[in-house]
């Protein structure tokens, strides 16, 4: 096998032994909110193996309505900040690299979750997804108090020793719903057309680069689908994704964490680039795959509109991804549920134990392991 997967990467001041990234998977295993040994232990033992980057699961940005969810850990406050720094310390000894993903789910926020229960959700324009009201829209003073929430968790993730950050700005969730023209209705400087809904995104990102500097690297995850519409676009046409990237690519994006449901499938027809082959075709900047990686069939029952329960090994994958890699269509890869289910994944495709890898069951979203 060519071994491309295996070759350092080095974007600025961020070097990687290899292009396998741990993406990041919520797990709703922090009490409090607040990430603990078993935390640290997790991540520490991927490294450990072989990862070359691990981005942490959706981390809650300061602001009382970003979580979405039970017992996701915030990022902010001295007991998880206190937890964070075991989790960074944990990785760095074992010689691995992390960031946290930075997060605020907007619309999705049911009204009953900590850490305020009586606040409401906070989206562009009060929408969970197109003509479906949930909470209420942002005011200026919303926006300013939420950008500033993303520019903190950033600062303290550098002070912490954290590699970089990462912006959570897909599947539907805050950054993501300004972005999609059935959220964002807005007939402000923050709403019209595609180039003017990346403003509230842009002006988060220029805001980390003058607090952390320019070494600091910010990466963005974004996606053309939603949890709460697979078939959703941002983009239908290369020249129209250009329009979108360009200017997140000038308040200073580093990285593009181009997320898909598989990884395999072409993005337009005007050639087989995936999303992450488009994004670096078009602006030039690294991008990271992901979607299904190692995963026979996919990682999500389209007709159940939900996550699958096992799937199989799919070792043909390697071959086309290191040809991919070759070519210079994207620069690093993802992977979710293999190294869910397995944490020595990475060593065992280094050294070509594929009848080792573990098929992927849901149970092991039931432990922290």
């Amino acid at each position: 096998m060519n071994q491309q997967i295996f070759k350092p990467f080095q974007c600025g001041e961020l070097n990687l032994p290899n292009r396998i990234v741990m993406a990041p998977m919520t797990r709703s295993f922090s009490p409090g909110h607040v990430p603990n040994q078993a935390s640290a232990d997790y991540y520490q033992r991927r490294a450990m193996h072989g990862v070359g980057l691990i981005i942490t699961e959706g981390t809650c940005v300061g602001h009382s309505a970003a979580n979405g969810y039970p017992d996701v850990p915030f990022f902010h406050g001295e007991a998880a900040l206190a937890g964070w720094q075991k989790v960074v310390q944990a990785v760095h000894q074992v010689g691995g690299k992390i960031m946290p993903q930075l997060w605020h789910v907007g619309g999705v926020r049911k009204d009953c979750l900590q850490p305020d229960p009586s606040v409401p959700a906070y989206s562009p324009s009060g929408l969970l997804s197109p003509n479906k009201e949930n909470g209420v829209a942002m005011k200026q003073s919303d926006i300013d108090a939420v950008q500033q929430a993303f520019v903190d968790a950033a600062v303290q993730a550098q002070s912490l020793g954290f590699d970089g950050v990462e912006l959570h700005g897909a599947h539907g969730y805050l950054l993501d719903q300004f972005f999609w023209d059935g959220t964002n209705l807005r007939k402000d400087r923050y709403g019209g057309d595609r180039v003017q809904r990346t403003l509230f995104a842009c002006e988060i990102i220029e805001q980390i680069k003058r607090a952390t500097g320019k070494d600091f690297p910010v990466l963005l995850r974004f996606s053309q689908w939603k949890l709460q519409n697979y078939d959703a676009k941002l983009a239908d046409k290369p020249k129209a994704l250009a329009a979108f990237l360009h200017p997140l690519v000038d308040a200073g994006v580093d990285v593009f964490h181009c997320s898909t449901r598989r990884f395999w499938e072409a993005e337009f027809s005007e050639s087989t680039l995936n999303l992450a082959g488009w994004t670096k075709k078009l602006t030039g900047k690294p991008t990271i795959t992901v979607g299904s990686v190692g995963l026979a069939g996919g990682f999500v029952d389209e007709e159940k509109r939900g996550m699958v329960n096992q799937s199989a090994v799919a070792t043909e994958q390697f071959e086309r991804i290191n040809e991919s890699l070759a070519k210079g269509d994207y620069d690093l890869v993802a992977v979710g549920r293999c190294l869910l289910q397995d944490p020595e994944w990475v060593d065992k495709l280094k050294n070509q134990h594929y009848d080792q890898m573990l098929p992927y069951h849901a149970d092991a979203l039931k432990k922290l392991y």
